[in-house]
């Protein structure tokens, strides 16, 4: 059955709202192929503005494996601003994708990854406007939903409004998602939706909230979690991609329309991280470290420009500076493009790791892509507690190198709400700022240099060493960034300098909340929504008054409040709303972490030292795979219709 395009009911609301330019699709890269040709049909979804969630690396990888296959069919759909879902509601516009603006709710499956608990609101709105129902258990012949990213790690909070959940990499998971759908359908759907999701639950990677029941103490802590079948697994593990040399995507990356965050072809050089910074989930969940190659890199990077036309590459990973190659990567990739108007970018830069031979070709072609570095924290106290083994000495030598060598502004990533932090931690942020201009003055001989200090709250994340930790209220993190705005400014020559920018303490608890949440939260999210929550990660669009009044009105049914799942510190023998799930890091590890960074104690990198028995490797049967391969990034022969224009 062919199913039609909505665009003749959208076309003429477009006129009507802001950016219309964003749901019309017919980018460079997209696809679009027949309905009836594909055996199984995916809408992924990243769950916020397209400006936002087009640029995003996994949804296009992801989009890409899927529609290399002649049997599948892959389309994207975004949030849909406000002002287009009024419109929508009143005209019977359903949820639609960029692509062939096709109805979301026509798909077999209907994938959403998540960077950040702050898209649930925007998933039901997707869900709503789709006529798919809020609740699993009410679907019959609707998509299914699955959750992917980083957030999936603990989907427990949307538990209701989910089928399934994918935890890890994806690329091989929705490949065997596709075949596993591709032959039930193929047998005639037998058993229906439950059978379905039976089968992707038994692949023990996969997975499935309704099969499992949650039990709770009179307290209102978790007794257990446990299945409530036979045939599925007590414990779901995470995927992890090996040789990623295998998995070059993308390969034909799609160019926006509209303006969007990020424009720029962005090749991943290694996946996970072993630093061991105890506030990071993401280096957490992704371990092991996973190199991909130099050739493999040069090879991407001349495919995607040629392909494109972008003018700039951002090499990407968690840590970009400690790939073991990065030096000669740099500089081949800088040789093989000079005379042209492309850049290199490390968005992810290490203080400890950038040096002066990363300075100067990241700067060839004369364009100074912005440097961030991330110390993190103020103090050396705080920096050994959080594990961030970065020294004011390494930090000062590394901004005057990035001044000398032509930039006039850095930018300085702090957190604040850190555990055991006090106010001097905080306020020490002042004198680094101060000190990293002197010194860019006394090396450069000129006032005219910057830096910005960024501050962002912390929130405790799952499989993580402070997974148990509590949370600053928002009041002492406020109280905290008004002592620092005060101590930059003290010197009003220096404080000139001096950007400052932060998220205050209210976005952080309610994203506290929604990390660490069980399934009782679902019913918070539900009743935010139909308040009026939508796009939460916006701060012109979050209300905290919103979150506190519906935490008020539904917690207390469950004996329980905002502050139960926020400020209160757990203890040792607590069941966690995520422990059946498996990020491959064992608990007990995590746990004395814990107790180390509380101590004090630095952790080393485990790619240069012996084993610190995290658990990964063997619980998922993988291994480090780093370099160096021995081989220099030999400079390719730039192909005549590459489309980059050169210089002047």
């Amino acid at each position: 059955m062919t199913v039609t395009s909505v665009f003749p009911q959208l076309e003429h609301l477009l006129p009507q709202v802001s950016k219309p330019i964003q749901y019309v699709g017919g980018e460079l890269g997209a696809v679009v192929k027949p309905w009836e040709a594909a055996a199984v049909r995916w809408v992924l979804m990243y769950p916020d503005a397209y400006e936002v969630g087009q640029p995003n690396q996994g949804v296009q990888i992801l989009y890409e494996v899927l529609n290399e296959r002649d049997d599948v069919l892959a389309e994207r759909t975004y949030a849909v601003w406000p002002d287009l879902e009024e419109l929508m509601r009143t005209h019977g516009v359903p949820q639609f994708t960029v692509d062939s603006h096709r109805p979301v709710g026509a798909f077999d499956l209907f994938g959403i990854s998540f960077a950040t608990e702050l898209g649930y609101t925007n998933l039901l709105t997707a869900l709503d406007l789709a006529g798919i129902p809020f609740s699993s258990a009410d679907r019959t012949d609707h998509p299914l939903v699955i959750a992917g990213g980083h957030a999936a790690f603990n989907p427990e909070p949307i538990a209701d409004f989910i089928d399934a959940a994918v935890l890890g990499d994806g690329e091989e998971a929705v490949l065997e998602i596709t075949n596993i759908v591709r032959d039930w359908k193929a047998a005639g759907s037998p058993g229906g939706r439950d059978e379905i999701l039976l089968r992707l639950a038994r692949t023990e990677s996969i997975y499935v909230p309704r099969f499992y029941d949650v039990d709770y103490l009179p307290d209102g802590r978790i007794q257990r979690i446990v299945p409530n079948r036979a045939d599925v697994p007590f414990r779901v593990h995470k995927r992890t991609t090996m040789n990623l040399d295998e998995w070059p995507y993308p390969k034909k990356p799609i160019v926006p329309l509209a303006e969007t965050v990020h424009e720029r072809y962005a090749v991943e050089i290694f996946r996970g991280c072993t630093r061991g910074c105890r506030f990071c989930q993401a280096g957490m969940i992704t371990r092991p470290v996973r190199e991909r190659s130099i050739t493999t890199v040069a090879q991407m990077v001349r495919d995607g420009l040629e392909y494109s036309g972008f003018t700039e590459v951002g090499l990407l990973s968690l840590s970009s500076a400690d790939h073991s190659e990065i030096g000669d990567m740099c500089s081949g990739l800088a040789e093989q493009y000079a005379g042209t108007n492309v850049s290199l970018s490390l968005p992810s830069t290490r203080v400890d790791a950038f040096n002066i031979t990363l300075a100067e070709e990241l700067s060839k072609n004369g364009r100074r892509t912005g440097l961030t570095f991330a110390p993190e924290g103020g103090s050396e106290r705080i920096r050994r507690v959080i594990n961030k083994m970065v020294s004011e000495e390494d930090l000062i030598r590394t901004v005057v190198t990035a001044y000398t060598n032509g930039w006039r502004q850095v930018k300085l990533y702090f957190m604040c709400g850190l555990p055991t932090e006090t106010d001097d931690d905080v306020v020490q942020i002042a004198r680094l700022a101060h000190e990293v201009i002197k010194a860019g003055r006394a090396a450069t001989g000129t006032k005219d240099i910057r830096c910005t200090v960024s501050i962002g709250g912390f929130v405790p994340k799952p499989h993580t060493p402070f997974q148990w930790a509590s949370m600053a209220s928002p009041e002492v993190i406020d109280n905290r960034l008004r002592l620092l705005k005060q101590a930059i400014n003290a010197d009003r020559s220096l404080g000139r300098a001096i950007g400052y920018r932060y998220h205050d303490g209210q976005p952080s608890l309610i994203e506290g909340l929604l990390s660490r949440g069980d399934r009782r939260v679902g019913a918070v999210i539900r009743q935010v929504w139909a308040d009026g929550g939508r796009f939460d990660g916006w701060s012109e669009h979050f209300s905290f008054d919103r979150w506190v009044n519906a935490a008020a009105s539904v917690l207390p049914d469950f004996g329980l409040d905002l502050d139960w799942y926020t400020t209160r510190e757990r203890g040792e023998a607590e069941v966690l709303p995520w422990d059946h799930l498996d990020s491959g890091l064992d608990k007990t590890w995590l746990w004395q972490d814990w107790q180390d960074s509380v101590s004090g104690y630095e952790q080393d990198d485990c790619r240069w030292t012996p084993c610190f028995d995290c658990g990964v490797c063997p619980s998922q049967d993988t291994e480090i795979q780093i370099g160096p391969t021995g081989k220099k990034l030999v400079p390719l022969t730039l192909n005549s219709t590459l489309r980059v224009p050169a210089n002047g």
